[in-house]
């Protein structure tokens, strides 16, 4: 019994896409709230229910995405528009390479991938639909918040800091991102001048590139207005980190960049999110919950 869920937790590579920022649908226990734009957008209007595809995997950058987007299940022709969210967050200047510069996305490269990928979905979204791309993280962030605290593995004994699991990852070659979780101040600039690099290539493609199919928004990665958000309800800034691996956000920060996301959206795209919808009630009352997702 003890292994019952191993199946479904390999397959979502250990990850949890029920309660993520895009498609959460579940009531989370794992240490914060669920809240998604799949939730927002279903309460705004139920014909939203179910409507939801999570097509990402780690370490997912601008190249990995030209496959798994292919995996995109939408009719052209008989489906309603959808609502794309784009978002490689680090992965396109994080690698595990000791020589991590010369790993990292270029802006032409990020541009190539990028504009593939938007016209494979201009070729088989329905007309109407919208995509957004989002900009990449800052990284710095883990490094200045995390660095000097005990992981997990040493909070019992106080004996092991988050830059020692850091050097011990980037030893063995396997860090996640040998650019940020680094003692190397000069490096993580480095690393944090390409990602802003890359998000101005996005930037520039939602400017003044246009398709058939879907109009198209960028934004920044929510990151600063999360920790200010999560600071105003009196948390702290590495309470936003996923606590073993030390580099993912957590549940807090999916949950509260939801919200962040929404307002932008709603005060600068509402086209995007659609109508309330006026029989929301009837429906709930025909349909009822159906047993949830």
């Amino acid at each position: 019994k003890s292994f019952a869920n191993l199946p479904m937790a390999l397959s979502d590579e250990f990850d949890w896409p029920q309660f993520s920022e895009i498609t959460g649908f579940l009531n989370s226990t794992i240490g914060g709230w669920t809240d998604s734009l799949y939730l927002r957008l279903r309460r705004r209007n139920r014909c939203n229910h179910r409507d939801l595809q999570n097509i990402s995997q780690n370490g997912g950058s601008s190249g990995n995405l030209l496959h798994l987007i292919k995996s995109l299940a939408r009719n052209q022709l008989l489906d309603n528009p959808a609502i794309v969210t784009y978002a490689t967050i680090g992965n396109d200047v994080c690698n595990g390479h000791r020589d991590t510069l010369a790993h990292m996305t270029t802006p032409q490269e990020m541009l190539s991938n990028v504009l593939q990928a938007l016209r494979y979905l201009d070729a088989r979204l329905p007309k109407g639909s919208h995509v957004i791309l989002t900009g990449l993280v800052d990284g710095r962030f883990l490094w200045d918040n995390l660095h000097d605290r005990y992981h997990p593995l040493g909070q019992l004994n106080r004996d092991v800091t988050y830059s020692q699991i850091y050097a011990f990852l980037d030893c063995l070659q396997v860090s996640p991102c040998s650019g940020w979780l680094t003692s190397n101040e000069t490096l993580r600039n480095m690393t944090s001048e390409r990602a802003l690099q890359l998000s101005t290539v996005l930037k520039e493609i939602a400017r003044s590139e246009k398709f058939s199919n879907f109009d198209i928004f960028y934004m920044d990665f929510p990151l600063r207005q999360t920790a200010e958000e999560w600071h105003k309800m009196g948390g702290e800034p590495w309470q936003l980190i996923e606590p073993v691996d030390g580099f993912h956000p957590s549940q807090i920060a999916a949950a509260l960049g939801t919200s962040i996301t929404w307002q932008k959206a709603l005060q600068e795209w509402p086209q995007v999110l659609g109508k309330e919808n006026p029989f929301n009630d009837q429906i709930e009352a025909i349909f009822k919950d159906q047993g949830g997702h």
